[in-house]
């Protein structure tokens, strides 16, 4: 069954949005399905074979029955529109939630519709009102760090009588990216280096640290707040902004002292995020990518996204 599905994924085109047709849904009897058509032969047979003309109408009725539940299964699916909501970037080790919004553009409600990815069972199911839309969050767990594909999806429904499966295979185009595992109990960030131009002795602390600091005045920017040294000392104290331009942090790969590489790179996104959240201006460099010093929200991402593809 697996070399079926992966055959069968590899003739599929990469989308983020797909409309349901004839062509791309697929219908089979469910065990439930076989059963029953098990049941009508014997009622056939026994029909047959003592002339009976009731049998004949519960059989034929129940067929009948059976037949009209595939049509309305299938029409459950077809013609419905899926979009993909791409997910964001996550942390390695984390889940990444993908949302589907389904769109219905006929006038009765299709009933039953479940999502997963495509071998699992984590189903999540809706029903899609009348012309109108509804959105159902899938969840996964990247294998590791980098760029990923967001995994084959399923969608399907058993509605109204449970006999007929009826199902699609979707791939998607979008990618989630999936930064290192922060260290959990990093060392602090490494000294700050001369700006160049200027011939300046290395500084002795840390940048993170009690490197270059005062106590606070009233009016200090609170990105030149201590907050560590608060958390640690209740001590309020400000970096010397004097001493922070003669100095530049610059987070590398070679200061991490880790052997593994991937420790390396769980080290420098715990860096990252120490120093964006103590307010500093700091670069990156790894695997021969230098992003520049700075802070805010967009360079972080800039610097986590260095990590991820390094």
């Amino acid at each position: 069954m697996k070399w079926f599905q992966s055959w069968l994924e590899a003739r599929l085109s990469l989308r983020d949005t797909i409309t349901l047709t004839q062509r791309n849904v697929y219908i089979l009897p469910t065990a439930a399905g076989w059963m029953l058509g098990a049941t009508l032969a014997l009622l056939l047979v026994g029909a047959i074979n003592y002339q009976l003309n009731l049998g004949y109408l519960l059989t034929f009725l129940l067929a009948g029955s059976a037949v009209v539940g595939m049509h309305v299964g299938h029409a459950t699916l077809r013609g419905l529109t899926m979009h993909l909501i791409a997910p964001d970037d996550q942390f390695a080790g984390s889940i990444a939630v993908v949302g589907v919004n389904l769109q219905s553009h006929r006038r009765s409600v299709r009933y039953g519709i479940g999502l997963a990815v495509s071998g699992s069972d984590q189903w999540v199911w809706t029903d899609v009102p009348a012309q109108g839309n509804a959105t159902v969050h899938i969840a996964f767990k990247p294998a590791r760090r980098g760029l990923h594909r967001v995994p084959t999806l399923t969608a399907e429904t058993r509605f109204p009588l449970g006999t007929f499966r009826v199902w699609t295979v979707w791939r998607p185009a979008a990618q989630v990216l999936v930064y290192p595992l922060p260290e959990a109990s990093a060392p602090a960030l490494p000294a700050g280096e001369p700006r160049a131009g200027l011939a300046l002795p290395r500084p002795t602390g840390t940048s993170g640290d009690t490197d270059g600091v005062r106590p606070y005045r009233r009016g200090d920017p609170r990105k030149l707040i201590v907050w560590k040294k608060l958390a640690k000392a209740d001590e309020l104290v400000s970096r010397d902004a004097q001493q922070a331009q003669h100095f530049e942090l610059w987070l590398d790969h070679s200061q991490t002292g880790a052997t593994d590489p991937e420790q390396r790179l769980s080290r420098l996104c715990a860096w990252v995020l120490q120093a964006e959240k103590q307010g500093l201006d700091y670069g990156l460099r790894v695997a021969g990518t230098e992003v520049p010093p700075a802070s805010g929200e967009a360079h972080k991402k800039r610097c986590l996204q260095a990590l991820a593809l390094a």
